[in-house]
């Protein structure tokens, strides 16, 4: 466990911990459920955010429908996730995840039989889950999850990792996407024209469907991504690509990524390498 925290460590850039100090006591949503290892408050009578405390208020969330409950992510170490979340919902619960890194992929997977990734993630597993021993399914872009009279529709949103994925609630007008657009502070693997490609198509997303919030994978209270953080997102892209911007060395840059160099605009960082620009 040292091991793989080092390794999260190395993954959640400082800006994330100084953000979070900054937003200390800023959530608006009511406590329901404290342990040691995480806390969870309420955003809606079937909705349900819990927060960890090992790497950057990781985040999970829990989503009811009529029939059944997802919990998408599992945090870094949360003791009894799976009692935790059945006092919350007695609803059957099925693990879907935003991508797999350690602090959303965490020791609590092995409390799910099963759970669901982006394909194109498997390549993280030997690195980052390699001692999960249920079984993994995985996620089709534009599948609709079925809750019972409520829907989640899976969007695959490449760029932080080769899976990432968000989930939408159209009717909630509201969806779930990890670190896809980084909450703040991306960690970019991918190509700049991977990202832009992202977030135009999740923009089209959220203007058709009046999406108005994407709740991050390290949630402050008050750093939902809206359309205006894609569209930012969009105008630095075609900045560094059409090479309006300077490349940048990072003061603080990612060892286990590679990530050394650094575009900061529009309240964003992103965290990326020179591979990016290709």
């Amino acid at each position: 466990m040292k091991k793989i925290l080092t390794i999260i460590a190395a993954l959640v850039a400082a800006s994330h911990f100084e953000i979070f100090a900054q937003s200390v006591g800023t959530y608006s949503e009511k406590v329901v459920l404290e342990t040691p290892d995480v806390i969870f408050r309420q955003i809606d009578e079937h909705t349900w955010e819990g927060n960890g405390h090992l790497m950057a208020a990781e985040s999970i969330y829990l989503v009811e429908g009529d029939k059944r409950a997802v919990l998408i992510d599992a945090g870094t170490r949360i003791k009894d996730l799976d009692k935790l979340v059945a006092k919350l919902t007695s609803k059957p619960v099925t693990l879907i995840i935003t991508h797999v890194h350690p602090d959303h992929t965490g020791s609590a997977i092995n409390y799910f039989p099963s759970l669901y990734i982006n394909a194109a993630d498997t390549v993280n597993i030997p690195q980052f889950m390699p001692d999960y021993k249920g079984e993994v399914k995985y996620l089709k872009d534009h599948e609709v999850i079925d809750l019972g009279n409520r829907q989640l529709t899976v969007i695959f949103t490449p760029g932080h990792t080769p899976g990432s994925t968000t989930f939408i609630d159209k009717e909630a007008g509201y969806g779930f996407s990890g670190d896809s657009f980084g909450s703040g502070n991306l960690l970019l693997t991918l190509p700049f024209s991977t990202l832009q490609n992202t977030c135009e198509r999740m923009l089209h997303c959220m203007e058709r469907h009046n999406i108005q919030r994407l709740y991050p994978g390290h949630y402050y209270g008050q750093n939902a991504e809206t359309q205006q953080r894609l569209k930012d997102m969009i105008t630095i892209c075609e900045d560094m690509l059409s090479g309006k911007r300077p490349v940048e060395d990072n003061p603080t840059p990612n060892k286990t990524l590679g990530l050394d160099k650094l575009v900061t605009d529009f309240g964003v960082r992103i965290n990326y390498n020179i591979n990016c620009l290709k």
